[in-house]
């Protein structure tokens, strides 16, 4: 597939990733888009390390992009849409739920056991609900647990 066919009306724009070591020992990563809707938007984040700091800063990113294309869709969240018969009309949605949290725990084993118990994942994660073409190919990102 071309460029063209994957994106028609020719948008095209960079997102650039900066991480750099601080005195303390800390990383700070910053991004900046020049994607139009955020033109020279910067994000700062702090991470562990390297990776820690740019897995941040992206997922902030990305959950700026969840929000776009949640609100532009601008979908009734009761609407059904109906057949002439009156029969409800199936549409596909890609669900995101995002759930970030810090604790204090004996084991990286009892920090996951410890956020997983019960529902509170759910019950205070931010979700995201995008309608998507039933033809779209995407890969839902799952957890191995094995």
């Amino acid at each position: 597939m071309n460029p063209t066919e994957m994106n028609p009306n020719g948008t095209t724009g960079t997102i650039s990733v900066t991480v750099l070591l601080q005195d303390n020992g800390q990383y700070l990563c910053q991004t900046s888009t020049d994607l139009g809707d955020r033109p020279s938007d910067n994000i700062r984040c702090y991470g562990q390390t390297q990776e820690h700091a740019i897995a941040i800063a992206l997922e902030k990113l990305a959950d700026h992009y969840r929000q776009l294309a949640e609100e532009r869709q601008n979908l009734d969240w009761d609407a059904v849409e109906r057949t002439e018969t009156g029969e409800p009309i199936l549409n596909r949605y890609h669900v995101i739920l995002h759930y970030e949290r810090t604790g204090d725990a004996e084991s990286k084993f009892e920090a996951m056991h410890d956020t997983i118990m019960g529902n509170t994942v759910v019950e205070n994660a931010k979700i995201t609900v995008i309608e998507v073409a039933a033809h779209l190919p995407i890969d839902p990102l799952t957890r191995s647990w094995g």
